[in-house]
């Protein structure tokens, strides 16, 4: 390879796996593509290095795209290799990393380059649920190159990036100026593809870190850490932040350790894998209180599910499934989000965060710290949708709806002294926490200090589940 591609695509691979690990594989390839006077143009490794190494002493299979040779561009050769590399990935179970860097279809081969194309998608679809996959771009990341992400469990991006299947500029009645829609900003915030954006050197220590807390594959876990914190520690500040999971799910943790998914897209909900007793958990909470780093409120919702927040949520339900990951959930939904927007595609987001929890059968425990009203508490992890285990903390409300709304619509006629009276009624009888323990629908009602405690043996105890399910290929939902 060239000094500049050593420099580039080579000093990424370099910056990610462990010191003096990577052992690079195809190396000699070229392109054999000779129409447009290709044979004349030299193509180191066909523009993308491809090897494996470890990470923290985990192996990992890795391609990283060179832009110095034909923009990057996806060729036949190039996608060959990438392809190989799934295999060998699928053969050993080990996550596959793609660092890109691709200005996309390599015009110069066009049958040859799409075929390959689809030859790259299927194995993707095939390694997914079986190998983790985890995409970054670092430079452009364009037409069919996008697509190739956006079927990554995982994608990181560089700030300057650029994804787009459509150039912001051929996009009718747009240009970068009004709306650039190729930007890390548009692609984690507006669309949710990503779910990390960084500078290049916190970006590649983001996927270290990921690569660290996730399965090796779907049948081996390797990601188990020996736990240093106290298994009893109480979480004294607990309640007061549960609002924001963000800062209460750390409290829960290792140690406190937590890493968020998505965390610009869908912010009424929060997801990310955080550690208990040294096994990784995903972790699904409602948000109500968005605090910036130095502690203000930045944002408010209220603790409705969004379209967004479900559709973010059941991807994540989705990916621990496939992978043996148990689920802890923090409830605190009092309704789905009421407006004209997210009603377009309200419906079928929560029904696919309601399949993902019923599809799911690792380790399920659901802890309710809020409200849990209606159908949105029945779609976050509920006992009825097929969670192991449901704690609620003593302040939590659990019911159709709110006691005040719920008796307006019971007795209409009623004046202010007898709707207060039913309210109070409605709220000791359908709406507590000891109503809904009583039914059996809450395991055990538990201080918000103690929830570590109890979490961590939930899982324990639910560590050699098994769930028979009905034969099939896959759901429709």
């Amino acid at each position: 390879m060239s000094s500049t591609s050593q420099n580039l695509a080579g000093s990424r691979i370099a910056a990610l796996l462990d010191e003096n690990s990577f052992v690079e594989i195809g190396a000699a390839v070229r392109a054999r593509a000779t129409d447009f006077n290709m044979n004349s143009i030299e193509t180191p490794s066909d523009g993308v290095i491809t090897g494996y190494g470890v990470i923290d002493g985990s192996l990992v299979y890795v391609y990283s795209q060179d832009a110095s040779v034909l923009g990057g561009s996806m060729g036949e050769m190039h996608a060959k290799k990438i392809i190989r590399l799934y295999d060998m990935a699928l053969k050993m179970g080990a996550p596959v990393i793609g660092l890109v860097d691709c200005s996309g279809l390599r015009l110069q081969e066009a049958s040859d380059a799409l075929n390959a194309f689809g030859e790259l998608y299927l194995k993707q679809a095939t390694a997914s649920g079986v190998v983790p996959q985890i995409t970054a771009v670092f430079g452009n990341c364009g037409g069919g190159m996008a697509v190739a992400s956006a079927m990554s469990d995982f994608t990181f991006m560089e700030q300057k990036g650029r994804l787009f299947v459509n150039s912001p500029n051929a996009l009718a009645g747009n240009e970068v100026s009004k709306c650039d829609t190729a930007s890390a900003a548009f692609q984690s915030e507006e669309v949710g593809i990503v779910d990390v954006v960084a500078e290049e050197t916190e970006l590649i220590a983001k996927i270290r870190e990921l690569v660290s807390l996730i399965p090796a594959n779907n049948e081996d876990d390797l990601s188990y850490l020996e736990c240093e914190d106290d298994l009893n520690r109480v979480c004294s500040d607990l309640e007061a932040s549960a609002a924001d999971p963000a800062i209460a799910l750390p409290m829960i943790s290792d140690s406190g350790i937590f890493f968020e998914t998505k965390a610009d897209y869908g912010k009424d909900m929060v997801t990310g894998f955080i550690k208990l007793n040294g096994t990784t958990v995903g972790a699904v909470a409602n948000r109500s209180t968005l605090y910036d780093e130095e502690g203000n409120a930045a944002e408010q919702f209220d603790a409705e599910l969004s379209a967004r927040g479900c559709e973010k949520a059941a991807g994540f339900v989705k990916f621990c499934d496939a992978f043996n990951i148990p689920i802890l959930t923090l409830t605190n939904a009092a309704g789905f989000k009421a407006t004209k927007c997210s009603e377009k595609r309200m419906a079928k987001a929560a029904a696919a965060l309601t399949a993902a929890f019923a599809d799911a059968d690792v380790p399920k425990v659901n802890v309710i710290v809020g409200k849990a009203y209606g159908s949105a508490y029945v779609t976050m992890n509920s006992k009825g949708l097929g969670a192991d285990i449901v704690y609620a903390w003593p302040g939590a409300k659990i019911g159709m709806m709110g006691a005040s709304l719920a008796v307006k619509v019971m007795y209409p006629d009623a004046d202010a002294k007898e709707l207060k009276e039913k309210e109070t009624a409605y709220a000791e009888l359908q709406n507590s926490v000891t109503s809904a323990a009583s039914r059996g629908y809450v395991d055990t009602v538990i201080e918000p200090q103690d929830t570590r405690k109890y979490v961590i043996g939930a899982f324990e105890m639910l560590f050699t589940k098994k769930e028979e399910r009905p034969g099939k290929k896959h759901g429709t939902v």
